[in-house]
């Protein structure tokens, strides 16, 4: 195990003791269950940040607002998000209203693509509701809902869905190639630093195989932000 595992754990047990859960989620339990080196530790809570202030002191509260408390734990840094439902999205990136809830079934809603929809408990056990698992024993990569509604919310899932097909090899399930295709044109809609700040996040080496990807989406030119 670990030794972020082990901080989980012990941050877990904090949260346990205050009679709420912590859990792992997202992109830090897809690559524990691809036995890829945790690099970000995400987790979410049924405590919100005005609760967590009772026994999480010593935590980052800067976003609390948002739901978003961040805390170092021996110098591994935890970004941990109040559990959540939202509500339309007014300008193709943030939503127009959250509100907080205590149940994994919720929040899981708001997530974008199936493999990073997976949360963790401390008995490391996967918890799945959107079939995300066996999707990544597939490397398949699926969009939580209707693909055309999901990418006109926020136009950048165009761009981490090609980033996440390089990264970790995954095939683009026909549904969301076909809606990202007819939507690249939503991506005029961005701030081009926040283009470039995912384009950056790319893991993926091979520049040609970057370039021929985009080019089949049809949107070369948007490397061009990080040349």
């Amino acid at each position: 195990m670990s030794n972020k595992l082990e901080l989980y754990q012990k941050l877990s047990k904090v949260f346990n003791e205050h009679g709420y859960n912590l859990f792992l989620v997202g992109g830090t339990v897809r690559d524990y269950l691809l036995h890829i080196e945790l690099t970000d530790m995400d987790a979410v809570t049924d405590a919100t940040p005005e609760e967590m202030k009772e026994f999480l002191t010593e935590a980052n509260y800067i976003f609390a607002k948002y739901g978003s408390v961040s805390i170092k734990i021996e110098g591994v840094k935890f970004d941990i998000t109040t559990l959540r439902e939202e509500k339309m999205y007014f300008d193709s990136r943030h939503p127009n209203e959250i509100s907080f809830v205590k149940d994994p079934s919720i929040d899981v809603k708001r997530r974008d693509f199936t493999v990073n929809a997976l949360y963790l408990d401390k008995e490391y056990q996967v918890i799945d509701f959107v079939g995300g698992e066996a999707d990544l024993k597939h490397l398949i990569l699926r969009m939580i809902g209707d693909p055309y509604l999901r990418l006109k919310e926020d136009p950048l899932r165009i761009v981490r869905a090609l980033r996440f097909k390089l990264d970790y090899n995954l095939t683009i399930e026909d549904k969301l190639d076909k809606a990202i295709r007819d939507s690249v044109h939503l991506l005029k809609e961005l701030n081009p630093d926040k283009i470039r700040q995912d384009i950056k996040k790319i893991k993926c080496s091979n520049k040609g195989q970057i370039e021929k990807l985009f080019e089949e989406y049809n949107i070369k030119h948007l490397l061009d932000v990080i040349e």
